[in-house]
């Protein structure tokens, strides 16, 4: 479900500003931070200011419609929530974030907890590495 539609379906108010920072999060196809949303939210309406974005991220966070991911660079980044699993790949170079999944490291990290007597219920991996040239 998009980012604006998970805010009408939220009850939280509907503000001019929150939906343009909904928007700006469905269009976006990396994971921007909150100085990034700004700058794009920002494009939309003139009069946003940097404080209405946080505001409007934490208020997101806090209702489930997004979720904060960091990857060691001092900058929390944000996705939608609700989007199906997936890991992580941080380019330590160029600071891109790769989505990727695979079944093998799944079913291993299934196995890991089955054999240490757990039943795994989530779990979130993130890589960090360089371009080999």
């Amino acid at each position: 479900m998009s980012i604006v539609k998970r805010l009408e379906a939220s009850g939280l108010r509907k503000t001019g500003q929150r939906r343009i920072i909904a928007q700006v999060l469905d269009a976006a196809h990396d994971h921007p931070n909150v100085e990034e949303l700004f700058a794009r939210a920002a494009k939309e309406d003139a009069g946003i200011s940097l404080a209405t974005v946080y505001r409007t991220v934490k208020l997101f966070e806090e209702n489930d419609i997004l979720e904060r991911v960091e990857f060691g660079d001092g900058r929390a980044r944000y996705e939608a929530a609700d989007r199906e699993h997936h890991d992580h790949l941080f380019d330590l170079d160029t600071g891109e974030v790769i989505e990727f999944v695979d079944p093998e490291i799944e079913a291993l990290q299934e196995k890991i907890a089955e054999r240490l007597g757990y039943r795994l219920k989530g779990h979130r991996m993130e890589l960090y590495g360089e371009k080999i040239k």
